[in-house]
C-alpha cells in the first residue's frame, strides 16, 4: 500500500482512488504505452509517450542515448509516469453526467541509468516480455554496438495511485424519466489479423505467443 499524501491523493471524486499495488500494478502491466512527464531547468514541461515495463517496484524505460527524457532521468530528476486504459464510453441522459469507464495509474519516482551490460540486457528482456512473452528468446539479441547505442533507465516507484470508474451512468434523479437512451458502450483493445512481413520465408509460421495475443486477464 502506498501512503496517501499530497503528491498522489486523488482529489476529484476521491472514492475512485486506490493506493494498493494489487490495483495499480495490473493497470501498469496491461498498458503498452505510458506517458512520462518532466520539466526542464527552464520550467518547460514535457510529456513523452514511450514503451515501458514493470518489474516489482521498478519501471524500465529505454531509448536512444540522445533522448532528452532519458538524460533527465539519469541525472536523478523526478518524473511522473501515467497510464490509462479505456473500458467504455458512458452515455448519460445529460451531457453533464456523461463520462467514461477507465482504469488509470499515476506513478512518481526518480531513476538511474543502467551502465552494466548485464543489467541493461535484463531490463530489455523485461521490456520485450511486456510486449509479447516469448519474443526475446525468438529474436536476434542486441549486438554490442546496438547495446552501446541504447540508454536504459530504471525508475523506482516511490509513490503511486490509481483511479477507476466502472458501471452505468449516474444521472440526476429527474432525468431518469427523459426519453433518452442511456448506457455504456464497452471498448477494448484487441489484436487484429496478423500481417506477415512481405519478405517472410514461406515456411516460417506465426509463433504461438502471437496467435492468441491479448492484454490483461
Amino acid at each position: 500500500m502506498f501512503p496517501k499524501n499530497q503528491q498522489n491523493r486523488v482529489r476529484r471524486i476521491p472514492e475512485r482512488g486506490h493506493y494498493d499495488r494489487a490495483t495499480i500494478y495490473p493497470i501498469v502491466d496491461e498498458a503498452l504505452i505510458c506517458h512520462v512527464g518532466f520539466s526542464t531547468d527552464d520550467n518547460q514541461p514535457f510529456v513523452i509517450p514511450t514503451i515501458h515495463a514493470r518489474e516489482e517496484d521498478t519501471i524500465y524505460l529505454h531509448g536512444a542515448k540522445a533522448s532528452r527524457l532519458l538524460k533527465h532521468i539519469q541525472a536523478g530528476n523526478p518524473v511522473c509516469i501515467t497510464v490509462t486504459l479505456l473500458d467504455g464510453i458512458v452515455f448519460a441522459r445529460s451531457v453533464f453526467n456523461s463520462s467514461m469507464n477507465y482504469r488509470s495509474a499515476v506513478l512518481f519516482g526518480c531513476g538511474r541509468l543502467l551502465t552494466d551490460d548485464a543489467d541493461k540486457m535484463h531490463a530489455l528482456v523485461v521490456i520485450s516480455d511486456h510486449l509479447a512473452r516469448g519474443r526475446w528468446e525468438d529474436s536476434r539479441k542486441p549486438t554490442q554496438k546496438e547495446l552501446d547505442a541504447t540508454s536504459v533507465v530504471a525508475v523506482e516507484i516511490e509513490n503511486a495511485s490509481a483511479k477507476v470508474r466502472s458501471g452505468p451512468p449516474g444521472d440526476d434523479e429527474e432525468d431518469y424519466a427523459l426519453p433518452i437512451w442511456a448506457g455504456v458502450l464497452p471498448l477494448r483493445q484487441e489484436a487484429g489479423v496478423i500481417i506477415n512481413d512481405p519478405r517472410l520465408e514461406a515456411e516460417i509460421s506465426v509463433p504461438d505467443y502471437l496467435v492468441n495475443y491479448q492484454r490483461g486477464s
